[in-house]
């Protein structure tokens, strides 16, 4: 059986991917700053490669770098923002 494109309803506009515009690693974290522009989001990903413990934290678009090169900074200073998928510790200092 031949692979198919899913196709967008009639009058559907098509979702454009999530882009990945800058990635880092940083110890046994990796970082990705993503992009979401079907509703112009801007999300920073870490994921510790040891524990699979992952994180997303939603920023302005303006703090972008700040939240990409101090995630659990950036989280601490903007309250509640990050949703954990496994259990990871954010220590604060």
């Amino acid at each position: 059986m031949a692979d198919r494109a899913v196709r967008p309803a009639a009058g559907e506009r098509p979702r454009a991917p999530t882009r990945e515009l800058a990635q880092r690693l940083s110890g046994g974290d990796e970082v990705l700053l993503l992009w979401h522009p079907d509703s112009d989001r801007v999300d920073v990903a870490v994921r510790n490669l040891a524990t699979g413990a992952d994180c997303r934290i939603e920023v302005a678009p303006a703090d972008a770098m700040d939240a990409f090169y101090h995630p659990f900074a950036y989280a601490a200073r903007n309250g509640p923002s990050c949703r954990i998928g496994q259990e990871m510790t954010v220590l604060d200092g």
